[in-house]
């Protein structure tokens, strides 16, 4: 008796499995929803040299602004962008600031991610000159440390942002997976 319900139950949890392996997710794709933007501007960029096979980086953050439905305020002085630039066309980033929230909180985000293109796209990119945003691919995984109270919900949330940048600033566009 034992026997036949240990293989029943067996048996359930392989086409359970195997249900899931062939008719594809198991629940419906998140959507997004915009939150805010970030607009940053720069200063010129401080270059290391290559470093273990990568062309590194630093681009210091000097202020800006935030806007949109979840979130306004200002981009605080002092953080900075650093990259490494991959053969090939990769560009890995962490970028690192605070925001300014205009209730007065302090954010600090920590927005790790890629930028990819043809190689003479990520070198223009890197010399500052203007590209068109469809020629790259920008995109990031950002994390807000922010204490209790009304912006408490940013830690609470998974993001993702598309980033574009301009010769003296960024623009990162952020969105909350919902």
């Amino acid at each position: 008796m034992l026997i036949g319900k240990l293989a029943t139950a067996f048996a359930a949890t392989i086409m359970a499995t195997s249900a899931f392996a062939q008719d594809g997710p198991a629940a419906p794709a998140p959507s997004l929803t915009y939150a805010f933007s970030v607009r940053a501007t720069l200063d010129p960029v401080v270059e290391q040299g290559e470093v273990d096979g990568g062309r590194r980086r630093f681009i210091p953050i000097t202020g800006g602004t935030v806007s949109g439905p979840a979130l306004s305020g200002t981009v605080l002085p002092e953080g900075g962008d650093w990259q490494v630039i991959m053969p090939g066309g990769l560009t890995s980033i962490e970028a690192r600031y605070f925001i300014k929230a205009t209730d007065g909180t302090v954010i600090e985000v920590t927005n790790p991610g890629v930028r990819t293109a043809a190689p003479e796209v990520i070198e223009k990119l890197a010399k500052g000159e203007p590209v068109d945003p469809s020629a790259y691919y920008f995109r990031t995984t950002p994390r807000f440390m922010v204490k209790d109270g009304i912006h408490a919900w940013m830690r609470r949330k998974v993001f993702v942002a598309r980033g574009i940048r301009k010769p003296d600033s960024v623009v990162i566009d952020f969105y909350t997976v919902e």
